[in-house]
């Protein structure tokens, strides 16, 4: 990574080895990325059993039209008792949505909830709890030590049904085919 270039709107896609087993086949949005933090959301793990309808209807939530049953995912490991919604950016907070990358957002509040359940939702949204963050130069020297690959994100990557499928197709994109990587790292 050169000096002032930041991954926001950019998937990591955990190599094997990552030695965290919270992350070991992860695939991560990149939400916000600078020279004092970073924040990604895992987009590949469900949390089994639990679907959307199921946590808005026990966070009180109106269901006011037909919604598909799509697991929640877990995000990441922290902070997993707070929902975080990725959503296309046909629904914007004005004071509560970050754009994360080209028709891609990221909103927190009950309000994108209840839009994800009413008449006129996002056109693309998935819920994870918790999320995973890194402080000052952490993300950079995980890069350099080869734990994370990246890619170019994209609405199947972030919102596809696919979850078991997601590692692999992201390194797919880069021409990586998943048996021939080793859980060891070197340099040359």
């Amino acid at each position: 990574m050169e000096d002032g270039e930041f991954l926001t709107g950019k998937m990591l896609i955990a190599m094997p080895g990552i030695g965290d087993p919270r992350f070991e086949r992860a695939l991560l949005l990149i939400c916000a990325h600078d020279a004092g933090h970073a924040m990604g959301v895992a987009v590949n793990r469900p949390v089994e059993g639990l679907t959307l309808p199921d946590l808005l209807t026990r966070l009180d939530v109106e269901l006011t039209s037909e919604m598909p049953p799509d697991l929640v995912l877990l995000g990441g490991p922290v902070d997993r008792e707070r929902g975080f919604v990725l959503h296309t950016d046909d629904y914007m907070s004005n004071e509560h949505t970050l754009q994360v990358g080209e028709g891609v957002a990221l909103t927190a509040t009950r309000e994108v909830l209840e839009a994800v359940a009413g008449p006129q939702p996002p056109r693309r949204a998935v819920l994870a709890l918790g999320y995973a963050g890194w402080g000052p130069g952490q993300l950079e020297r995980e890069l350099r030590e080869n734990v994370w690959l990246t890619c170019e994100a994209d609405e199947n990557l972030i919102f596809g049904a696919g979850h078991a499928r997601k590692w692999s197709d992201a390194l797919a994109k880069l021409g990586v085919d998943p048996r021939l990587l080793s859980s060891t790292a070197g340099s040359a």
